[in-house]
């Protein structure tokens, strides 16, 4: 993988922040800014990218941070030394932003699990409500007439319920410190038989609740597991490496506001091993609910992050292409090679493995602070 790969291609006016690890006498993350193709240490700014995050103007902040070189980018991409940008934030995705989305989640619903019913219900489903869900906002009154008729006739779903109507969906999608970052393995379930990448948008929060930047995700799902029964979510979002964020957050300045993310398309392309591609593009233009909106619903009186948050945007596409077969629809196998990419975010890249296959997740809260102290961050 070369830098050229993942960078986007205005980076030079761009303010790139991550996080890279470094195996010294401390080893342990470093919290950095990209300059050229350099990774800078800000450690003295922020030693952790929460606390980046807080400060008033991140962005502006970076012009003090200083300019010890740790390496270059492409020295820790050799290495695999990209870590995902967050460190002690939450983690939180939001679902069903999209109609193209809720109508594949009803699927899943109707389905059972069993990607070979899902064509059947999706003609059935797109007869029923197919054009009554473009530009129809949800909890509006429009919407609301929907879902009386659609209970009348009983093919109402929870998923229709949080697509249309006046609650968005907010759930844990992983644990801080728990994300893989760029060139990592993301995960397949070994027991899942119907595994999608969900391109999205992350934005990046401060602890007050404010957008401070973006960055790009991808949403690894069990569509078996969470067609069975929406109560296994946990299972279908939250497993070893199921979620990887990079290839850095691109701070709000100038050059990157909000008004980029909501004009922003995101990519997603899948290369197999065994040759099959797929490709397909979320368009944020499309969203069902604005960003602002749906962190509104994620932090505010309600819900406080000290540390901040990071929040997925949802998508629109998800692969769904036959893979083995007339009616087998798509699923990931080992050895997929996944990129999500945004112009102005650039590329994060995957290859698929076996969730019980890759590197176990030991360094935590506790290891980070245990080094913060080593480097003489942390007083008592």
């Amino acid at each position: 993988m070369n830098i050229a790969d993942i960078l986007p291609p205005d980076h030079t006016s761009a303010r790139l922040v991550g996080r890279v690890w470094v195996d010294d006498g401390h080893p342990g993350p470093r919290t950095v800014t990209l300059s050229g193709e350099e990774l800078l240490d800000i450690s003295t700014l922020a030693p952790t990218m929460s606390d980046l995050l807080a400060l008033e103007r991140p962005a502006q902040a970076l012009a003090d941070a200083g300019d010890q070189r740790i390496c270059s980018l492409q020295e820790a991409l050799d290495m695999g030394a990209l870590l995902a940008p967050p460190d002690l934030q939450a983690i939180k995705a939001c679902g069903v932003t999209f109609a193209a989305s809720l109508i594949e989640r009803v699927i899943e619903e109707r389905a059972r699990g069993n990607p070979e019913q899902m064509e059947e219900h999706r003609i059935e489903l797109e007869r029923r409500i197919g054009g009554s869900l473009a530009g129809l906002q949800p909890g509006s009154d429009a919407a609301s007439r929907l879902k009386e008729s659609m209970i009348e006739d009983g093919s109402w779903s929870q998923y229709l319920e949080v697509g249309i109507g006046p609650d968005a969906e907010v759930f844990t999608k992983a644990q801080p410190m728990s994300a893989v970052g760029c060139g990592a393995g993301i995960g397949l379930h070994p027991r899942s038989e119907w595994s999608v990448s969900e391109p999205e948008v992350v934005l990046a929060v401060s602890p007050g609740g404010r957008a401070v930047g973006a960055s790009l995700g991808n949403d690894f799902t069990l569509r078996d597991f969470e067609g069975r029964s929406a109560l296994l979510l946990g299972h279908a979002k939250d497993y070893n490496a199921s979620c990887a964020i990079g290839p850095f957050i691109r701070l709000f300045d100038e050059h990157f506001t909000m008004e980029d993310v909501r004009q922003a398309e995101v990519k997603l392309r899948v290369r197999g091993a065994d040759g099959f591609e797929e490709e397909g593009t979320n368009r944020m233009t499309e969203i069902s609910r604005d960003p602002e909106q749906l962190l509104d619903a994620a932090a505010g009186r309600l819900h406080q992050y000290p540390d901040g948050m990071m929040l997925f945007l949802g998508t629109m596409f998800v692969p769904r292409r036959d893979r083995s077969g007339s009616g087998s629809g798509f699923t990931h196998l080992p050895g997929d090679r996944v990129s999500v990419s945004s112009p102005r975010l650039g590329t994060l890249i995957n290859k698929v493995i076996y969730s019980d296959q890759a590197p176990p997740w030991t360094f935590g809260i506790r290891a980070l602070a245990s080094s913060l102290a080593a480097r003489g961050f942390l007083q008592a």
